[in-house]
């Protein structure tokens, strides 16, 4: 299976592009989006080449969420944690967007590797910012700094109008997925895909993933969500994450895996979908040519035809022959 990028390959390139021809003052403006409704606009003027303003614009919250100016709770303070005095952000972002940074290519360092480390977490904004909240409660866990009185229901922005939901504890978080798809074969794909994808987690070598569920009705942790969040086609997908997948290096994968699960199971949907076309066609062009193979007098006629002799004529011969 593929796991996406955390970055964006497209505004990662622009950026080492515009780092090189730095010195050549070209203009750009660039707009672009991804996955789950995630909108980018990039602008550089020939008057400040090293001045460039990266906007961002996030999917539609639904009402459950806790949105603060704009942006969920904890990214501004993720933003500044991240990317230090490289990036300035602009307070109003532009019209449209959700998010504004101003970022002074004179001011990254020197040295090539931390460099490059830098701009490829300027191309994670995407994960900085909507990861923020998530990332916090998690960072929490790891410390093992949950209050023990915590017993609330913390809905997440993932897709467009869609949340999911975290339920923080002292020795765990619960996350649960409502999954939901437009397309009716979308549907029953994803749903075997889930479920195959909890059986798959009882394998031998996965005994340190996280526990994951699946059931077609709302688990009982979320008995306190909104009944319009809860309006899930494909079941619901819940794991559970201790302390140990959060250690170190691990928190920013765990973040990210959670933060774009359902854009993960969207893809391998697609994929089985394609594939499963690819062999239908296949298959019916095999029957075709059994069918072919199969009409009555085919043979005698193609033995006919290899059992004849011509003879060329001449004009005159022809002309005797047709009269």
């Amino acid at each position: 299976m593929i796991l996406l990028q955390s970055h964006s390959r497209f505004l990662l390139d622009t950026l080492l592009n515009r780092l090189q021809n730095i010195e050549k003052a070209v203009e750009a403006d660039y707009h672009w989006a991804e996955f789950d409704d995630v909108r980018y606009h990039i602008q550089v003027t020939m008057k400040n080449p090293h001045i460039l303003l990266l906007s961002v614009s996030l999917p539609t919250p639904p009402p459950e969420t806790v949105f603060v100016g704009g942006l969920p709770s904890g990214a501004i303070e993720a933003i500044k944690a991240a990317y230090g005095s490289v990036v300035q952000i602009l307070d109003p972002p532009r019209d449209g967007f959700n998010l504004t940074l101003k970022l002074n290519l004179n001011k990254l360092p020197p040295d090539e590797e931390y460099k490059h480390a830098l701009l490829l977490k300027i191309a994670s904004v995407r994960e900085v910012v909507l990861g923020a909240p998530l990332r916090g409660v998690l960072k929490k866990l790891g410390a093992r700094n949950v209050a023990s009185n915590t017993d609330g229901l913390v809905a997440l922005l993932h897709r467009p109008n869609e949340s999911f939901f975290l339920i923080p504890q002292v020795d765990k978080v619960t996350v649960v997925f409502p999954m939901r798809f437009k397309d009716s074969i979308d549907i029953v794909l994803a749903t075997s895909f889930l479920q195959e994808f909890v059986e798959a987690r009882r394998a031998a070598g996965l005994n340190s993933a996280p526990p994951c569920l699946w059931s077609p009705t709302p688990p009982l942790e979320l008995k306190e969500a909104p009944t319009e969040a809860l309006s899930a086609n494909a079941g619901f997908v819940t794991f559970v994450i201790f302390p140990r997948h959060v250690e170190g290096k691990k928190l920013d994968r765990t973040v990210w895996s959670l933060s774009t699960f359902h854009a993960y199971v969207s893809y391998h949907v697609k994929c089985s979908e394609g594939f499963m076309h690819t062999r239908m066609r296949r298959r019916v062009e095999s029957l075709i040519e059994a069918l072919d193979r199969a009409k009555p007098g085919m043979e005698d006629g193609k033995n006919a035809a290899q059992s004849r002799s011509f003879k060329r004529l001449s004009l005159k011969e022809a002309r005797t022959n047709s009269s």
